[in-house]
């Protein structure tokens, strides 16, 4: 291919393992039916809740598939009680899928939504993290969609247990590019879409065991709980009391596909290279006259944003891909907090992930640097 892909943070290029995956069993079903075709990978479906658990480091009754990251952070989030008076803190770089229905329970339930404040490189301020027995949830983004900063995890769950709160942890931008098996948190959310490489359409959530019986999941049907008498259900003892029945069996096998990939090539290995490619692409771009990285963070992801002094983002985008060169551009509406506070409006996005070479980030440079004119 002669385009420069720098979008994995939006939705990534699948392997020719997920594509395939896919579309076999899409054939399959239409030979034999979708009820004969998913027994036929009965065995393959069960087994993904290891590979998933393998991928997040944790148990796989701990693991629930979902068609997205907004699916599972809703169910999980409708899940905490909630009451008046109760605490919900959240970070700057809040996502927009996370706000509205943070809002929208807020006012049906009386609890409220403060805002914790970053330290100077744009990261949460583990100092001003205020807790005590009225906070119920931490919702934390490991990520931002529209920068490249890595936001500390275990610092704020150990804060956050002590005052008996949840952490429920976005990790819709990292899992894929970053190893998150050392990360401690009560319950964790993310797509198959971007960093994984899987199919659009799959998620998945964490629940951890012990965090789970203190939820109160509203959205069951007959697959999260059997039907044990005409006044009486039983949910099941694990997090696939969150799944509904209805799937797609082909997204599914993709997404577990890709999550075998992904652990096949190695995270650390995927960490390294991801990570080695941002920092080229960063480096160069400070490079050009009239271009502004606006990245924040400590630590840093494969997430790089930026903007030209002489072209809006969404105009820089369209001629990058004329030149055939992916990148996104990243709105306000997305992390408004953030955006607001660095009067900001738009960057654009460039997502590397390990399958651009080297030598690709060079040649993206250069057409970046005419574009901007």
């Amino acid at each position: 291919m002669d385009l420069i892909f720098l979008d994995s943070a939006g939705s990534s290029l699948p392997p020719a393992q997920v594509t395939d995956e896919v579309i076999g069993h899409l054939r399959r079903e239409s030979e034999i039916g979708g009820y004969r075709a998913a027994a036929e990978r009965h065995e393959d479906l069960e087994a993904g809740y290891g590979v998933l658990a393998e991928l997040f480091g944790c148990a796989p009754s701990e693991v629930a598939f979902t068609d997205s990251a907004t699916r599972s952070w809703l169910t999980a989030f409708d899940a905490v009680p909630l009451s008046k008076g109760d605490r919900i803190l959240v970070t700057e770089v809040e996502y927009g899928g996370n706000a509205v229905p943070m809002l929208r329970r807020a006012e049906e339930t009386g609890a409220t939504i403060e805002v914790l404040p970053s330290d100077r490189h744009g990261q949460l301020d583990l100092d001003a993290l205020d807790l005590d027995e009225r906070v119920k949830l931490v919702s934390l983004v490991h990520v931002p969609t529209n920068g490249g900063l890595v936001n500390p995890v275990n610092e704020v769950t150990a804060r956050a247990r002590e005052a008996g709160a949840l952490v429920l942890l976005d990790a819709c931008q990292s899992i894929g590019q970053l190893d998150v098996r050392g990360l401690d948190y009560d319950m964790l959310v993310c797509t198959g879409r971007k960093w994984l490489r899987g199919p659009r359409g799959t998620g998945a959530l964490v629940v951890r065991d012990d965090v789970r019986r203190r939820l109160r999941p509203r959205l069951m049907d007959h697959s999260g709980a059997a039907w044990t008498a005409p006044d009486r259900y039983e949910p099941r003892d694990d997090a696939r009391v969150f799944e509904l029945w209805e799937f797609s069996i082909a997204d599914r096998l993709g997404l577990i596909a890709a999550a075998r990939y992904a652990l096949d090539k190695g995270m650390g290995v995927i960490e390294n290279e991801v990570a080695d490619r941002a920092k080229r692409l960063r480096e160069g771009l400070r490079t050009i006259p009239g271009i502004t990285v606006r990245d924040l963070g400590e630590r840093q992801s494969g997430i790089v944003t930026f903007t030209s002094e002489h072209v809006p983002p969404m105009e820089l985008k369209d001629r990058l891909w004329d030149r055939k060169v992916a990148v996104t551009v990243s709105r306000s509406g997305s992390t408004l907090i953030d955006m607001t506070k660095r009067g900001l409006d738009e960057v654009v996005r460039a997502s590397p992930h390990y399958f651009v070479t080297p030598e690709e980030i060079d040649q993206a440079l250069e057409r970046i640097s005419r574009s901007a004119r």
